[in-house]
């Protein structure tokens, strides 16, 4: 039995990072190293979560239920719901990474939260991609948006997003698995239990779909799309604030800062070797790229609220109205209470003087 463990695990090691945590030894200074690295990944999903759950409730709350639905306000509305869905579920991986990559919730919740983080991670990105090239053609293409950009068009666009997305995170359902290992259960990949070559043809094969269709497409698309917008606005010698500017220019700088290093990790990976060195900047790598790339989902409301115009305008009429409510509840409640201390005086000194 533990001779076939062996041989399982030294098929499954180049390929899951979880089981690869376990299978070396490290001294000292390198478990230090590790576990701050490890520590930092942590703090940056705990900052996306407590930023980015409220930061996209809020977006919901004012796209989904307060305002007119236009085709910008269903591109933030399902943006923020991808982003928001996405970062509830975040707390079972920093649970995993805290309690030393050990899944005590079984394999169907690893199954299930790994489709359900691919689906939405997949729809935000998708959706960025999106709403980049709805604004350059809004802009640049008035009389094809006007024809074209409709409430009908833009669910149909919104509806091949989310199947698209789902068709992304689909071999998580199939592929993740639990292990157990040295007393831990470890949630990974399981792409095939004893055939070599079809492991490694599968993980290739679902690294570059991901990388390409969930990294290479939409950078380029977002650059492309707001480069020509850039150009096209000062040849045309239309005014650009330096505001919209840099927003637009961080839009494009937080999704390659966010994405870039989770997907170079996942290729590295795909090239593995044998070497200390190597085996424990990956370790080191893959966690803290991974959290990095979730911060991303919290940046994106805060990013497109500086970049929207009329998101601003709306907001700021939204929070006056919320104001403006709030203190006519304060008034009305303080001008009933002040009534009703006058009616009880009235009638404290009406009944005084029947008696």
């Amino acid at each position: 039995m533990e001779d076939l463990e062996e041989a399982l695990f030294e098929e499954f090691e180049n390929y899951s990072y979880g089981l690869e945590y376990y299978s070396q030894e490290f001294d000292t200074e390198e478990k230090v190293h590790l576990g701050v690295v490890h520590w930092i990944s942590l703090v940056l999903c705990c900052l996306a979560f407590v930023l980015g759950i409220p930061g996209n409730a809020t977006v919901i709350w004012f796209t989904g239920f307060k305002w007119k639905k236009t085709v910008s306000t269903l591109w933030f509305l399902n943006l923020a719901v991808a982003d928001f869905i996405f970062l509830l579920f975040l707390p079972l991986y920093i649970s995993y990474v805290a309690m030393n990559f050990h899944w005590p919730f079984g394999s169907w919740l690893c199954k299930a939260n790994s489709f359900i983080a691919q689906l939405n991670m997949f729809a935000s990105v998708f959706f960025l991609t999106v709403i980049s090239l709805d604004r350059y053609i809004h802009l640049i293409h008035p009389v094809l948006s006007h024809q074209h950009r409709t409430l009908k068009n833009s669910l149909l666009v919104i509806l091949f997003v989310w199947l698209l997305a789902s068709l992304m995170g689909g071999p998580a359902l199939y592929f993740r698995d639990t292990w157990e290992l040295n007393n831990h259960t470890v949630c990974y990949n399981n792409f095939h239990e004893h055939d070599p070559d079809l492991i490694l043809m599968r993980h290739h094969v679902l690294t570059w779909v991901k990388v390409t269709v969930g990294y290479l497409f939409p950078l380029l698309t977002m650059s492309i799309c707001y480069l020509c917008l850039i150009f096209k606005v000062k040849k045309r010698s239309i005014l650009i604030s330096s505001k919209h500017f840099w927003a637009i220019l961080a839009v494009v700088m937080a999704f390659l800062i966010c994405w870039t290093p989770y997907h170079l990790f996942n290729i590295w990976e795909l090239t593995i070797n044998h070497t200390s060195n190597f085996h424990q900047v990956l370790k080191a790598g893959i966690p803290l790229s991974t959290a990095l790339a979730f911060l991303n989902s919290c940046l994106n409301p805060i990013l497109y609220v500086l970049i929207s115009k009329k998101f601003q305008k709306h907001f700021r009429a939204s929070i006056a109205e919320i104001l403006k409510y709030t203190l006519w509840e304060v008034s009305y409640s303080g001008t009933m209470s002040e009534q009703l201390r006058n009616s009880e005086t009235k009638n404290l000194c009406l009944l005084e003087t029947v008696q």
